[in-house]
């Protein structure tokens, strides 16, 4: 009777199999050789083979030039490695990757065939991102040894491994791997089994929401794609995404995940599925949302769909004077935003003490900026020359916009509108910078509701570079047009999109920082280990729970709560971990305590 894995103390993994010469799989296989192991690449296709080490030797040659290594490594690198055909020389590993495609038929044949082939104590890894690791082990010989290695793509560059467990395996066989992960300067992250683990547990439920987002024909697929990238600072759009990542298989990813938690936001939108029974999978068929040059080029090129160079026929009206409602950072900010731009501002508050203190602030902002070389001291003198505070908004009498920054409470805004529509000329542009609230409700509020529109911007005002563009049904097609010409003027990227809740950035962002949240609520993975993921996985500035406490669990929650109502899918219900912090006065940096506890200042 063969010992069982977890009494035997694990050898070193010094020999190291990959099977499947994929993308992923030759990328892995160079991690592996680059770090001293020696590296047997299987692929039944001897083309493919070929075609790995091909890769490896031009990878390695552009390391050489870049002075990343010298001729002698190259050479003890490419020495390393030796690819086969057939899985019997997987016979002396002390560990196989598994990195074949999505299947269970194929992955099941490879282990059962692996069975036969590897010593008892080799332990065998899959490379699985939507499959369940346990029913792959449950039909090995020896379960205790299958776990899941989730490299990312490409995997030389990408840093994050997850470590996937399930009840069948032994924690040697955990230590051993999540050891050779750290020794090849990876950074693992230990998790269980469910469909799409960690980080693409959390990344494909937003990519899908976005491909359902351009379906409705609620925003451009440039807008989408804009959007999340400078609101977010993502590296990439979710559209853009899903090209590079292969429509197909986000789709396989996504059924996956809908087959385990039934949850309406994983299943996938039917365009993912027109899109890959056309063959139009995304970059490496050259189309998918994007048309690219050619089949694997990641270089796209303009189609039908691509918008027009000269955006909106319609004539805006004249703007050069601007309007800032409030006190608060967003106001500051806006305000120091158009002024910069050769705006004249009025800055009016509910007093002229909150109008001077918030002109004071933009003071200390430009300050900054000449500090840091941003700005000269004349630029700012003549910024801030152009900035009138006032105590009432009867100062907005003449000017041809008015922005509202106060309080997003929907009552506050009305009464608001009702003021400017009383106080403003006729032909001012009325804009609110809500990023939850009905932007027609504030447009009734006034007799000029074509004039209404919503001008989203994103804190801090100065730095961030969208702008949400938000049309109701009554806005003009010439208020449109001067908005966008405004932003224009003060070099901001605008996005249009339609009057709903969360508009594209949060709409796509809040389900997925609850879907995080109830992560944590489910015991399934730590703050830590979910922050570390979607940083090094998915690319965010900031993991989600970073984020949550920067913005604050209570405005978190009350958009949650707007997105659940207006929408009515039981998936966008806010968790009651989240409600139960906020409950507890536990709001995030500005309390000293969230999802963490930080120094008070």
């Amino acid at each position: 009777m063969a010992t069982p894995l977890s009494d035997t103390p694990l050898s070193p993994l010094k020999t190291i199999a990959v099977v499947g010469l994929g993308t992923m799989g030759t990328g892995i296989a160079e991690v592996l050789a680059k770090a001293g192991r020696e590296v047997v690449g299987i692929d039944i296709s001897e083309a493919q083979a070929a075609k790995s080490v091909a890769a490896l030797e031009s990878s390695t040659a552009r390391a050489v030039e870049r002075g990343r290594l010298t001729e002698q490594e190259r050479a003890d690198v490419l020495a390393r490695f030796r690819t086969a055909t057939d899985l019997r020389a997987a016979a002396d590993a002390d560990l196989v990757v598994e990195v074949a495609p999505e299947s269970y038929e194929i992955k099941q044949q490879i282990f059962r065939e692996l069975d036969g082939i590897v010593r008892p104590a080799t332990i065998l890894a899959t490379g699985t991102n939507a499959l369940s690791v346990t029913r792959l082990a449950a039909d090995s010989a020896r379960p205790e040894r299958v776990l899941g290695l989730h490299f990312f793509n490409p995997a030389p560059a990408m840093r994050l491994v997850e470590v996937v467990s399930s009840v069948l395996t032994a924690p040697t066989a955990v230590s051993a791997v999540t050891n050779l992960a750290l020794d090849l300067g990876k950074e693992p992250v230990a998790v269980g089994d469910r469909p799409g683990f960690v980080a693409d547990g959390l990344l494909f439920g937003y990519l899908n929401q976005a491909a359902a987002m351009y379906e409705a024909k609620y925003a451009s697929r440039e807008d989408i794609d804009a959007a999340m990238r400078l609101g977010c600072g993502l590296p990439m759009g979710p559209l853009a995404l899903l090209d590079l990542i292969g429509i197909d298989t986000a789709r396989r990813v996504l059924e996956a995940m809908y087959a385990s938690t039934r949850d309406r936001l994983h299943a996938p939108a039917p365009i993912l599925k027109q899109l890959s029974e056309a063959g139009l999978t995304g970059r490496k068929s050259g189309r998918g949302f994007y048309t690219y040059d050619a089949p694997g080029s990641a270089t796209v090129v303009a189609d039908s769909l691509t918008p027009a160079a000269g955006g909106s026929e319609a004539a805006g009206r004249p703007v050069r004077s601007v309007g800032v409602a409030g006190s608060g950072t967003m106001a500051s900010g806006i305000a120091e935003v158009f002024a910069k731009a050769g705006y004249e501002v009025v800055l009016a508050a509910r007093s002229e003490e909150k109008a001077q203190a918030a002109k004071a602030r933009i003071g200390k902002s430009l300050a900054r900026s000449v500090d840091k070389g941003r700005l000269t001291a004349e630029a700012a003198a003549q910024t801030l020359d152009r900035i009138s505070p006032a105590g009432s908004y009867e100062a907005f009498a003449e000017v041809d916009l008015a922005v509202e920054a106060v309080a997003e409470d929907l009552e506050i805004k009305q009464q608001l509108f009702a003021t400017l529509d009383k106080v403003c000329k006729p032909g001012a542009v009325l804009a609110t910078t809500t990023s939850s609230l009905p932007v027609v409700a504030c447009a009734r509020a006034t007799s000029r509701p074509q004039d209404v529109i919503g001008m989203h911007f994103f804190n801090p005002a100065p730095a961030m570079k969208l702008v949400e563009v938000v049309r109701t049904v009554l806005t003009a097609d010439d208020v449109h047009a001067t908005v966008r010409e405004v932003c224009v003027n003060i070099k901001k990227h605008a996005v249009d999109c339609g009057d709903r809740a969360g508009f594209i950035v949060n709409a796509l962002l809040f389900p997925y920082l609850n879907n995080a949240i109830k992560m944590v609520q489910e015991h399934y993975a730590s703050l830590d280990d979910i922050d570390a993921a979607m940083r090094l996985g998915g690319g965010y500035p900031m993991g989600p729970f970073e984020l949550l406490d920067v913005v604050g669990l209570d405005v978190s929650l009350a958009i949650e709560k707007v997105l659940h109502r207006e929408f009515r899918d039981p998936g966008l219900a806010p968790a009651p971990l989240l409600e139960h912090l906020v409950a507890a006065g536990c709001l995030g940096r500005k309390t000293g305590r969230g999802f963490r506890e930080y120094a008070r200042r």
